[in-house]
Formats: structure tokens, sequence, C-alpha cells
């Protein structure tokens, strides 16, 4: 088929939650948008095999420990029967409608969608194959770089092979294995393996490091590992692995760091050690645009690279992987290719982990500051003397603030329990604004609700908690 060529202002490769947020403003700033991806309608990982559908899983996993809980509150179920069937579809239900609706919306702005894989073939030209013989040129004044990330294979573990997972194919809920190693105790891990684990495989975790969820306090993980130790068979941390995958399983030999060794067989093992970038095979050496050592493409606070032209964003450009700073690295790009004043400045980006209990964060973490000698103070509150909480029958949570001692102001915040990915989004309000405890605590937070802990341990900074007694600082 002949070669069309058109020409746009900007084009954007990859239409993720960073990807179509850049084209979404580009648009909404007059400017005439190309967006590319090989998919029917815009959503990317995080809408087709990430952030969505394994949420839309773990309701499953809520929904089962409310009905086991409900007994000791005088409710009682039968045993929960799942239809695995009926699970896909309506998982799958809600990403076709909010695929669809991201849709809509490209069409509502008027941005050209080519379903296609767009290659550079010059710092100002791309060819877009879209399927068999088809394929176009688009010339462009600016474009943005927005082609995420996959999972990162692991030794002899390969993809190909029907016992081997990657988070993608986990999703797929093809079977369910009587049972499961977990390699990672990332977030993907911990997830995906609560989800496999309340369908009913006995589910087990490995994990080099000396303790999952490495980014978070030890303090909230530990209150999560109390909670999840009927869950998973098995968490085994500061632990190395070799596998052997045959016929009848994958064979693991586990050692720990202390030297004890023990072997496994299990029916499937799932991978989640980390995401490398998509950043070859798009021809970023035809439009002179530089990576690092990782295949992370490098850029300024703009997201510029470096073709000043052409910016990058979301996982392509680099830590943190996750989709809500791809979106707000997404909108400075397409406001620097508009000629705004514009840069990437998040004092925070907030993390949350979907398990149950919820785990978030924000900001300086109380393990930051150690190993940077950082001189904090903190102060937190425990979910016990909640009454939201208790009446959720959810004290098991808690709600920490790290603090300058020199100043009071809130340098970082962590909380666990049920929610708290719904919570941290005021605690990142408060260090974006350079709040003070004070401020926090004499915001009156309506009762009983679980915000109140976010108050109260504010409060309790002061010693004038409430339901929680310290003596008060002078």
């Amino acid at each position: 088929m002949a070669d069309k060529e058109q020409k746009t202002q900007v084009a954007v490769i990859g239409a993720g939650p960073g990807g179509y947020a850049a084209a979404f403003m580009a648009a909404d700033l007059g400017m005439k948008t190309a967006l590319i991806d090989p998919e029917p309608d815009p959503g990317g990982v995080c809408l087709y095999r990430g952030c969505i559908p394994t949420k839309a899983l773990l309701n499953v996993v809520r929904v089962k420990a409310e009905i086991k809980n409900a007994a000791q509150w005088g409710v009682s179920f039968g045993s929960p029967e799942i239809d695995i069937e009926k699970l896909r579809s309506w998982k799958n239900g809600v990403v076709k409608k909010l695929t669809r609706g991201v849709g809509q919306l490209v069409s509502a702005r008027k941005i050209l969608y080519i379903r296609g894989r767009g290659r550079f073939v010059s710092p100002d030209r791309l060819r877009i194959e879209e399927g068999g013989a088809k394929q176009r040129t688009l010339s462009f004044d600016h474009t943005i770089v927005a082609t995420g990330a996959r999972p990162a294979p692991l030794g002899e573990l390969r993809f190909d092979n029907k016992r081997v997972f990657d988070s993608s194919r986990a999703l797929e809920l093809e079977e369910i294995p009587e049972t499961m190693l977990v390699v990672g105790g990332g977030y993907i891990g911990l997830e995906l393996g609560s989800v496999y684990a309340s369908l009913g495989t006995r589910v087990s975790i490995v994990e080099m490091m000396s303790g999952i969820l490495p980014g978070a306090d030890r303090d909230l993980v530990s209150v999560f590992t109390r909670s999840s130790e009927k869950s998973f068979e098995k968490i085994m941390v500061d632990t190395r692995a070799e596998f052997d995958v045959g016929d009848q399983g994958v064979r693991a030999v586990m050692e720990s760091g202390d030297g004890e060794r023990n072997e496994q067989i299990y029916d499937t093992v799932l991978v989640t050690v980390g995401r490398v970038p998509n950043s070859e095979h798009i021809g970023l050496e035809e439009a002179d645009v530089r990576t690092d050592e990782h295949g992370f493409v490098r850029v300024d606070e703009q997201q510029r690279t470096s073709q000043p032209n052409i910016f990058a964003i979301g996982d392509v450009a680099g830590a943190p992987l996750l989709a809500h700073k791809a979106t707000h690295e997404g909108r400075v790009a397409a406001e620097a290719a508009a000629g705004e004043k514009t840069a990437f400045d998040a004092r925070v980006i907030p993390s949350v982990e979907y398990t149950d209990p919820e785990i978030a964060w924000c900001g300086l973490t109380e393990t930051e500051a150690g190993q940077t000698n950082r001189s904090i103070r903190m102060t937190a509150f425990n979910w016990k003397a909640s009454g939201r909480a208790q009446t959720l029958g959810r004290q098991d949570g808690l709600t920490k603030l790290i603090i300058d001692p020199e100043t009071d102001r809130i340098l970082g915040a962590g909380i666990v329990g049920p929610g708290a990915g719904e919570l941290i989004s005021e605690c990142a309000l408060a260090i974006e604004m350079s709040a003070r405890v004070s401020d926090l605590a004499l915001t009156i937070h309506p009762h009983p609700t679980l915000a109140e802990t976010i108050m109260e341990a504010a409060e309790l900074y002061y010693g004038t908690a409430t339901h929680l007694y310290r003596p008060r600082r002078k």
C-alpha cells in the first residue's frame, strides 16, 4: 500500500496514562495532535494489563475478606464460590468500558488516533506501521515518547513457557494453579499474589532483599505481614532462588542469607522482579535521543530529551514507574511543547500498595532519613484508638507523620490500613503546601472517619490527641 505522509504539531507515541494525558493537554492548548498506539483505544498497560484489571481483581480479595470477617459480627455466609469465567468477563468489561471512554475523549478533542507502531526516521519524522503493508509517514514539530515499560525476565525463567507467568499473563486468569511461587516482593508481586491466594492457590513469596516492599517503612510493612500470614504459605526474604522448569512443574532451590537451602516444586512461577523500558526498536538513534545505561531516556525538568523538540515521559523516562507520575509528566511535556513556562517539580509522588491492608506513603520515609542522617521527629497514631476503624472491625492500621524538628513542617507520611490509598492524598497536599503539623491538627475532620487518624497523629505530636495519651509538649 502506498505510503501516506501527514503533518501534525504534536505526535505522541504511546497511549497509556501518560501518553493520552499528554495528547489531551496538547489538544486543549490548541495544538494539532496525533496519538499513536497499537491498541484499538487508548489505555496502555495501566488500563489493559496493569493498574485497572489488578484493582478489579483485588476487589474480590476485599469482598472475600469482609465475608470472612463478618462472622465475628454475627453475620455468617456459606463458603464463597468463584466463577472464574464470570470473574474474567467482569474484569474485561471494566477494562473495555474505561478504554472506550478514553477513546471517546480522543474523538471529542479531535485528536488523530493512529492504530500502529511509530518509529523515528529523523528528529522530525515518524514511520508508522499499521499492520500488513499499511504504513504512513508523520512529520511533526514536537513529539512525546510515552512507550512505557515491560516485565523484566529472570535468567532461565522465560515467559514463553506455560509455567512461567509475567504480570500481564497472570491477569488473564487462564487457570488457577494449585501452587505458585511469586519471585519478587514488590507491589506487583504482592498484589497479584494476593489475588491468586484469594482464588485458592497456595502462594509463596521469595524476595532477595531483606524485606518485602523495600520502599516502605518497616513499621507499615509489618502490619501487612501480620495480616497476610494466613493468606500466603510462606514469605521468604533475604533469599535467592535457582529454577529448573520441567513438564511436571518448576523446581525451585531457595538459599537464604544464612546459607540454609530448601527445595520445592511449584505448578507455576510468577516473575515480578522489575520492568525494563520500551526504548529500543523505536528509532531513538535516528533522532539522536540519548538513553542511560539501563535504556531509560534522559530528560530535563520539562521532560525534554537531548533532541530539543522530542520529549519523553512515564516509565520510559525512568523511576518511579507509576501511572500518576506519567500523567503529570505528560501534561508538563505538552505545556513545554506549547511554549509555556512549566517544569516537573513535584515534591512528592505518593506510592500505594493495594493489598489488604493497603499501604501508602509519600515524601521522606523514616528509612531514608536514617540512611542520610537527617534529623526528624515522628508521630504515629494507632488505629486501635480509632472509632471508625473499630466499627469496621479493622483496627490493624497505623498513620504516621515525618516532621522537621526545626520548623514542624511535614516531610513525609505513611498509612497502613483499609483505604490508605484514598487517605494519603491529604498528606501529599500538606507536604506540597509546606504545611506544619499544626495545620493538620487544627483542620476539623469529620467524625467518625479514618481520615481523623491524620488529624489525631498531628495532635499526638503536641501531646493533645483526644483518643491517645502522650504528655503534652512544651
